[in-house]
């Protein structure tokens, strides 16, 4: 009966959008109707409402929907869709500023005179708008206006320009800042949570440990991430489009040719190029560069652009033109370089001002600030004069935002009823059971997110189809797969969704501007190619998922939150880099540790001598720890061809096992539940249900192959003997920069201590010539010194000495005599330290040679940060997804 309802769930909301009924009321509708019906059925033929859903009941699958949307984005710590009405308000504005006319003209006649060049110029300008508006329908309808008539009269096909056209404004969809991307990252954050419990639950199912090494864990995402993975592919695409257009105008020049400009390429036509490509690049490196660079969360981001979008619209609409046009556009290019000028050189932060220059700097910055908000103020009370354009973006914005909010709404009233049928189980179930593994679940998924590009838009495949494959695909272990290649990879395919018939709508939005000699059996037949390029585009990002990961984790790395090196996730990765720095420096580390423990420490107290030894032959043990972890990663991989079978069979025998533990226990359930007359039937039923699901229980559990057990262990010593030389390595390379490191640092204190001497042998007169009246004040003095002498390092003796004296002056102890002896035998612990800081200050410059000789190889787990050099590196490196289904 549960199928039959999702059945229904289906059915109602594929009739509702098929017949045109407004999405935002199909979506809940379908999920509203379908359980209540499958609770009325249940309360007539079961006498119980709960008896037809997989588990729960309708009350609670009726409100979870609305809870979850709640729950979720009325949290303030997940504030990503703010986003959204900022760039669409960015995007309507810069629409209505007529910055894509400007564009196509000026482009048209830049490229014109390359083969195919006014198709590349489109393509180029769909970029460009894509980076600024982002919005598919006013890029296609603009170009179609504009270039569509040029490119037909210049004999252009029909097919390649109305293809060209209708590909190059949904690139909007996949270069950022996208709304697309937005919503992706928002449904992945989730489905993250999801996959990180499916992950744990499968790690401690297969290895009976009851935590999972955070290594292990799946990586979630944020919209900035996501803007960033995305930048590669979308220029890919561009670049594609680009090199298609130039390559059939080369083989077929009638089809596509060159186009003189009949004007002069004077200083005009280029200062016209430069005015016309300056701002919207501007904005671009505003947006994006912020996010890039750190400086700026995306909702902040979103603000710069909507700021950005508004000052363009004020000096683009203004009616005389001219320089005073631009007035408000100057004014905030000051402001910018006035704040710019600020923060580099100043500390803007008010509670931290100390001298003058400080407050002079804050003032400069109020400055550039109010310059800002002047010519903010000033273009939108000439966007709002210009024939209302500033309230009709705010109603489009909030018509625009309305509906994506509307939609996820309803979206997740549609995802909690169609887990309430156990929809998401049999998803799973299905996925699961494909031979081919991971590979085989995911272009299953990329088939069908593409199939229904052709019939849903991109918001409902983002919003319904994501929550329900995402935590599946995410959870794998043996692919391992980031959720921002993910995104990025489900990004490329919905964009394709545009193209598609018969509800493509880029195609619709060509097909209302287009004149009537262009057939739309043209336009379909143009389209085809860059549908194949965009899934050329998906083919090679998946392939290479690097073209994804390494700007987010570059950026990671090198931003001023970067995670440090001890961070577990990087430590693979930095072993890695460990190996290859001292494969190539010549010999250096391993000369430095030899040096090193070739240095006489006889005249360092035991502790500090033993730190000092200690740390050198941590390191050589941690440089011979580096070999056997490659040595154990080897036998791991020449084992692993034979073990990979079997695993993958029995790990799918007990996934079934699962299921019929879980059915078995839902069914024991329902029996212990039944109430009321005439219930023998029932029970019958499910007695009879019981028997076979734990029949086909038994039967499951002797499929696994009896050697299993024992090929397991034997695998098992071989990840193990990996990750004891892992620890192995961790350890002694802790050990050995960070004992030197305190010894150094010890000897490095002796002019501090030395010059604490005076002061703390004149500690003595102060408490032989104090009395019980002068409690407090002996006892602060002495506590004083206490500290000093805890801020030098290598001093924690003489101020345990010292501690003493202040414990006999306390008030329920006072003594001055007791003091007086723990002073003398503090004073006597002070002279002793000068006589061995003294005679071991020649050791301070080898201790700095040999640290200096490992910090970036050894040495680098106990660094504050990341080099930029080692960033680059672990960037590249964890890009690559790394396969753990070994480990499972």
């Amino acid at each position: 009966m549960e199928l039959l309802f999702l059945a229904l769930l289906v059915v109602l909301m594929a009739a509702a959008l098929g017949s045109g009924y407004p999405v935002a009321f199909a979506l809940p509708g379908a999920a509203i109707i379908s359980i209540g019906l499958a609770a009325a059925a249940g309360w007539v033929f079961a006498e119980n409402p709960d008896a037809y859903f997989h588990t729960g009941g309708p009350s609670q699958w009726l409100s979870a929907g609305v809870t979850n949307l709640r729950g979720v984005y009325w949290d303030v710590d997940r504030d990503t869709l703010i986003a959204i009405p900022l760039f669409i308000f960015m995007g309507i504005m810069l629409q209505q500023s007529k910055i894509a006319e400007d564009l196509l003209v000026t482009m048209a006649r830049l490229f014109g005179p390359v083969p195919g060049g006014l198709g590349i110029s489109v393509v180029f300008v769909g970029a460009l708008l894509a980076a600024t508006t982002g919005i598919v329908g006013a890029t296609v309808v603009a170009m179609g206006l504009i270039s569509l008539p040029a490119m037909l009269r210049n004999n252009y096909s029909p097919s390649l320009a109305t293809g060209t056209i209708a590909a190059s404004g949904t690139l909007g969809q996949i270069i950022p800042p996208s709304i697309v991307l937005i919503i992706l990252a928002d449904q992945l954050a989730s489905a993250t949570d999801q996959a990180s419990t499916l992950r744990k639950a499968l790690h401690k199912e297969a290895t009976g440990e009851l935590s999972m090494p955070s290594v292990f864990d799946v990586s979630s995402t944020s919209a900035g991430e996501m803007f960033l993975g995305a930048m590669v592919p979308g220029l890919l695409l561009v670049a594609l489009y680009m090199l298609f257009i130039l390559s059939y105008a080369l083989i077929r020049p009638s089809k596509a040719p060159a186009v003189h400009y009949e004007g002069e390429w004077d200083r005009k036509f280029l200062t016209e190029v430069f005015v016309t490509l300056v701002p919207p690049l501007t904005l671009i490196f505003l947006v994006l560069g912020s996010i890039i660079a750190g400086v700026a969360t995306v909702n902040q981001a979103g603000a710069i652009g909507a700021a950005g979008a508004m000052i363009m619209a004020g000096y683009r609409l203004h009616p005389t033109g001219g320089l005073r046009a631009y007035a408000p556009a100057i004014l905030a290019a000051i402001g910018l370089a006035i704040v710019a000028y600020a923060t580099s050189n100043y500390t803007m932060n008010i509670k931290s001002v100390t001298a003058p220059e400080d407050s002079f700097g804050i003032t400069i910055g109020v400055v550039g600030v109010l310059f800002l908000v002047v010519a903010l103020a000033w273009s939108g009370l000439r966007t709002f004069r210009f024939n209302g354009t500033l309230q009709g973006v705010m109603v489009e914005t909030a018509k625009t935002t309305s509906l994506v909010f509307i939609i996820l709404l309803g979206a997740a009233m549609l995802t909690s009823a169609f887990r309430a049928f156990g929809g998401e189980d049999l998803v799973k179930d299905f996925l699961q059971s494909l031979p081919g593994g991971f590979w085989a679940q995911f272009i299953v998924v990329m088939l069908v997110i593409f199939i229904l590009g052709f019939f849903l838009d991109f918001i409902e495949i983002a919003v319904v189809v994501v929550p329900i494959v995402a935590p599946i695909l995410l959870s794998d272990p043996g692919a391992n797969i980031t959720a921002v290649w993910l995104g990025v990879m489900i990004g490329l395919n919905i964009q394709t969704s545009f193209l598609t018939p018969p509800f493509g709508f880029a195609l619709f939005y060509l097909r209302g501007v287009a004149p009537a000699t262009v057939r739309t059996v043209q336009m379909y037949r143009g389209v085809i190619s860059f549908i194949a390029l965009q899934l050329t585009a998906l083919v090679i990002v998946g392939l290479y998922p690097p073209l994804v990961n390494y700007l987010p984790s570059r950026s990671s790395l090198l931003a001023e939150t970067a995670p440090p090196p001890r961070n577990p996730r990087l430590q693979a990765c930095l072993t890695d880099y460990v190996r290859e720095a001292m494969a190539n420096d010549n010999g250096a580390t391993i000369a430095a540790i030899s040096t090193a423990q070739g240095l006489d420490l006889s005249t360092l107290p035991r502790s500090l001598r033993n730190d000092a030894s200690g740390g050198f032959e941590g390191a050589a043990e941690a440089s011979a720890a580096i070999a056997a972890i490659y040595e154990a990663i080897a036998a791991v991989e020449q084992a692993a061809p034979a073990y990979r079978p079997i695993l993958t069979e029995v790990r799918a025998y007990e996934r079934l096992i699962r299921d019929e533990a879980e059915e078995i226990e839902r069914i024991r359930v329902q029996l212990s539940r039944l109430r009321g007359e005439n219930i023998e039937e029932r029970k019958a039923e499910l007695d009879a249900r019981l028997a076979a699901l734990e029949a086909d229980k038994a039967r499951l559990e002797a499929l696994i192959p009896a050697e299993w057990d024992s090929v397991h262990d034997e695998f098992a010593k071989l990840t193990k003997a990996e990750d004891d030389a892992r620890n192995l390595f961790t350890r002694n390379a802790d050990k050995a920069y960070d004992d030197p490191a305190k010894v150094l640092a010890t000897l490095q204190a002796t002019p501090a201590y030395l010059e604490i001497g005076d002061d703390l042998a004149a500690l003595r007169d102060v408490i032989a010539a104090g009395t019980e009246a002068d409690q407090p004040a002996l006892e602060a003095a002495v506590q004083e010194m206490e500290g000093r002498l805890g801020a030098i390092e290598g001093a924690g003796d003489v101020r345990s000495e010292l501690a003493k004296a202040r414990r006999a002056l306390r008030e329920r102890s006072f003594s001055i005599e007791d003091a007086l002896e723990a002073h003398e035998a503090t004073m006597a612990a002070y002279r002793e330290q000068i006589a061995w800081r003294e005679a071991a200050a020649g050791l301070e410059p080898a201790l700095q040679a040999y640290l200096d000789g490992i910090r970036d190889t050894i040495g680098a787990r106990a660094q504050p940060r990341l080099t930029e050099e080692q960033a680059k590196f672990l960037a590249a490196c964890v890009s690559n997804h790394r396969d753990l289904a070994l480990y499972f």
